[in-house]
């Protein structure tokens, strides 16, 4: 196993850490600033991994399913603890999760016909601002114009980025009636 798939899979070990500070935050203020801590760190194990395993010839299969993998359970794990507290709507989580699931099927079917679709810029600026927009309302999610400013700082790369791998792979699904 590569060193860049040890600091992935570090990344989803931390995950449950980060979920069990960030739930008991409301019981005790420290909790919040090491759940952020936990996020901040799992966070950058994302750019650290990839540089790695760009820099030092450790890109595998293993790392190309991992890594997504390991961002979405990251920020999907803030998204649905927000959404149990009812600050980020039920409506807004299904528009993520099924941006996530559309463009994971679409690599899927890109995969079975021998062609892999790599993360775009959008996609990482996606990535980017999401976390950087779940780390902002880590700590201040009481804020309430606060908190729809974050949402669409979420959904509209999300959705921007969605809709890019479409357009850009569309000849991957075959529409074309034979």
């Amino acid at each position: 196993m590569t060193t860049a798939s040890k600091i992935t899979l570090i990344r989803v070990a931390m995950i449950p850490a980060f979920m069990v500070a960030f739930l008991l935050s409301p019981c005790h203020e420290w909790l919040t600033w090491l759940s952020l801590g936990l996020f901040i760190i799992a966070s950058l194990t994302d750019f650290v991994d990839g540089h790695i395993a760009r820099k030092y010839n450790q890109v595998s299969d293993f790392g190309k399913f991992l890594d997504p993998l390991a961002d979405k359970l990251l920020v999907l794990s803030a998204m649905c603890i927000f959404t149990w507290w009812h600050l980020f709507p039920a409506w807004a989580l299904m528009i993520v999760l099924t941006r996530e699931f559309a463009v994971t099927g679409l690599r899927l079917i890109a995969v079975g016909k021998g062609r892999v679709i790599a993360a775009g810029w959008s996609g990482k600026v996606k990535t980017f601002s999401t976390m950087v927009a779940l780390c902002v309302w880590i700590v201040f999610h009481e804020t309430c114009w606060l908190n729809w400013v974050i949402i669409l700082v979420i959904l509209l790369p999300t959705l921007y980025s969605g809709v890019e791998y479409f357009v850009r792979n569309l000849d991957v699904l075959d529409l074309k009636k034979k």
